[in-house]
């Protein structure tokens, strides 16, 4: 039997070994410093920056979602992006992770929410393809643009570049 249904403080273990399934399947392991404790806080905390999705098939789980919401001054309505969408490897080609996605878009459709938002490597041909097959629109005219580590805590405390 297969459901979806949104994550528990016990699914917090679930959850970080999925992220470490993702960052290594993205060849992004090194970055991962999440902990059960930061997950924890970060989910199901005194303000929840995110939710999550789990799949399971008779129980175990195959792949999660995790999500927020972001707001379109445009529209003047808040959205839902999908931050991490993952499947696991030997679970994929089974409907998983378009039922993740269809029950995010039944979330955003129930919440009045004008946009369901998400980021895809430019590499990931697999994921493209199948994005595009739901009907999805690759942004190509956007770029994303980040400031992190040394960086954000420069321009925060002097407004300049560290270089």
């Amino acid at each position: 039997m297969f459901t979806v249904t949104p994550a528990t403080v016990a699914d917090v273990p679930t959850i970080l070994h999925l992220i470490r399934s993702l960052a290594e399947y993205e060849k992004l392991s090194h970055e991962v410093v999440a902990t059960e404790d930061s997950l924890s806080a970060a989910l199901f905390g005194e303000r929840p920056g995110a939710e999550c999705l789990i799949a399971r098939e008779n129980g175990e789980p195959v792949g999660f979602a995790l999500y927020f919401h972001n707001f379109s001054t445009f529209l003047s309505r808040r959205g839902l992006y999908l931050e991490d969408l993952f499947v696991e490897p030997a679970q994929r080609g089974k409907g998983y992770g378009k039922a993740l996605l269809q029950k995010l878009a039944q979330i955003a459709v129930e919440r009045g929410c004008g946009r369901l938002e998400w980021s895809v490597l430019d590499w990931n041909a697999p994921a493209i393809g199948f994005y595009e097959s739901l009907g999805a629109k690759l942004m190509t005219e956007w770029r994303i643009f980040r400031l992190t580590g040394e960086a954000l805590q420069t321009f925060a405390a002097t407004g300049d570049s560290p270089t």
